[in-house]
């Protein structure tokens, strides 16, 4: 992927757009709106149209509903990503606005679901915590190929009874060092 491709999904809109339409969604612009509260029918528009002409979306179906064409979207499966290998060549700055893209599109979602009129955190199993996990290299690759081997099976998953899309942002990085010495002694 070049860089072109990594700034592209680095905006908030426009990930939000790739998130509501994950998991085999196909959604119209207008479908699209509805989901994406707070941003105006315009800037939807020239997102997804940023999406398409960069080959991340692609029209699944198109019907005339009043004389004019609805175009129905879904993600290309063969997008570019930001990969691994990607992510190496971003500068920190890069990965900077990769984060706080990533986050602005956190918070747009939770909100969204929040003025949900179904929204019920605690029934639905909500949770936002933060754990410190002290890893070596070794354990740190032993920790995400457990954390990949468990959610894989259910990134499978897709739509069907009693189903109801979830969002898990996993987010990992080093903690600040601590101070002194290292950690307590046990």
């Amino acid at each position: 992927m070049d860089l072109d491709a990594v700034d592209l999904l680095l905006h908030p809109v426009r990930l939000r757009v790739v998130h509501a339409l994950a998991g085999g969604q196909v959604l119209t612009t207008s479908q699209l709106c509805e989901r994406l509260s707070g941003v105006s029918k315009v800037t939807v528009y020239r997102h997804v149209a940023l999406l398409a002409e960069a080959g991340f979306l692609e029209v699944a179906e198109e019907r005339r509903v009043r004389g004019a064409v609805e175009r129905y979207y879904r993600l290309r499966e063969d997008r570019p990503v930001v990969d691994a290998a990607a992510a190496a060549t971003m500068t920190r700055e890069d990965h900077r606005r990769g984060f706080a893209a990533a986050m602005a599109v956190l918070i747009a979602e939770f909100n969204a679901y929040l003025d949900r009129e179904d929204a019920d955190p605690a029934a639905q199993g909500v949770a936002y915590r933060q754990g410190t996990f002290w890893l070596d290299p070794a354990e740190l690759a032993e920790f995400s190929g457990e954390l990949r081997a468990v959610l894989a099976p259910r990134l499978a998953n897709g739509p069907g009874p009693g189903r109801e899309p979830y969002l898990l942002s996993p987010i990992l990085f080093p903690a600040a060092p601590p101070v002194g010495d290292g950690p307590p002694a046990e």
